[in-house]
């Protein structure tokens, strides 16, 4: 699946808490480039072409570091320690209950407070990627152990962008990571319901109005993908839209790096594959989505401009003992990789 090295290149773009900031570009043979910056460890563009060849940017993000401060929706970041939702804002490892921050109602939500998506990493090029790595100290947030998380982001020749997480941690602990990119492969302003969505999963965890898990694992039924407008499986009332919110269990596949989801896009005549060793995947059609400063296309963001497709562990899976684990012990190496491929239809 890999091919080719990126060319990169780095500029200062700004400062925060008095430490730099920069933002990356990564350039394949093609001239489709990536851009990244060590604040959240966030993906900040990708520009790939359309069907005649024109280069577009297909994911949410800012032209400056200021929108980024001022953003509450982790638009394109790292999310971390723990992407989604926690129920009661605590877990129990070992007979020791955590208690959490609970930025979410009563539940905490990717990562609480000290989430990564507003801390400033350290970074490393080599060998034609980028990797950000950050120490999150035991008791950040609630959570045991003083993790050492490393996010690593190659861009391909094959218009492939591969991110890879790897962790370890001197306590017991929980961990989950993945990125909060927003797609959309118009780049025409126009939102995301008319995309064709495919998810490769038999069965969704089902979730209370909080978006909690209740711990049942059922059929996906109505919420099936199969090359689906995503408006087809969202709740439509009128001029009232209730978005999805849906976490997905991905078939089992003999292979480490299994299919989780296809994107397309009829009129630009773009598509995006995605690929991970995570067991779930979490579709968001950005129902909340309201950003406070312009975005590429200099103009605020507003709901269903986007969709994320979120490779991860299973919401609240510390409290779900039916779940696959998030437990990351002593001695072990966290790692898992989400891969996310572009291509044309014509």
């Amino acid at each position: 699946m890999i091919g080719g090295r990126a060319t990169i290149s780095s500029k200062l773009w700004g400062t925060h808490e008095g430490r730099p900031v920069y933002l990356f570009k990564l350039v394949n043979a093609a001239g489709a480039y990536i851009e990244l910056t060590n604040y959240g460890a966030t993906l900040v563009s990708v520009v790939v072409p359309d069907g005649d060849n024109n280069l577009g940017n297909v994911v949410l993000g800012f032209p400056d570091l200021q929108g980024y401060l001022d953003d509450d929706c982790y638009i394109g970041s790292t999310v971390g320690r723990f992407a989604n939702r926690i129920a009661g804002a605590q877990f129990t490892l070992d007979g020791v209950v955590y208690q959490l921050e609970n930025n979410d109602g009563k539940n905490s939500n990717h990562g609480g407070n000290a989430g990564f998506n507003k801390k400033v990493f350290d970074y490393v090029i080599t060998d034609g990627s980028v990797s950000f790595t950050i120490l999150s100290k035991d008791g950040e947030g609630g959570y045991p152990g003083n993790l050492s998380l490393t996010v690593n982001y190659r861009w391909t020749d094959l218009n492939e962008l591969i991110i890879t997480y790897t962790a370890t941690s001197d306590k017991k602990t929980i961990a989950n990571f993945t990125n909060h990119a927003y797609f959309n492969l118009s780049n025409t302003g126009q939102d995301i319901q008319d995309h064709l969505l495919t998810i490769y999963a038999d069965n969704i965890l089902e979730a209370d109005a909080d978006y909690t898990p209740t711990g049942v694992i059922k059929a996906a039924g109505n919420k099936v993908f199969l090359n689906t407008p995503v408006k087809n499986n969202m709740n439509i009332n009128g001029d009232k839209v209730t978005g999805l919110n849906d976490c997905y269990l991905l078939n089992v596949s003999p292979e480490q790096l299994k299919p989780a989801a296809k994107l397309q896009e009829q009129t630009s005549g773009r598509w995006m594959e995605v690929f991970t060793t995570y067991p779930a995947l979490m579709l968001y059609t950005a129902d909340y989505l309201h950003s406070k400063a312009p975005g590429h296309a200099m103009r605020k963001y507003q709901p269903f401009d986007g969709l994320c497709l979120e490779c991860q562990h299973c919401p609240d899976s510390p409290n779900q003992p039916i779940f696959p684990s998030a437990v990351l012990n002593v001695g072990e190496v966290f790692e898992e990789t989400i891969v996310y491929k572009f291509g044309t239809i014509r």
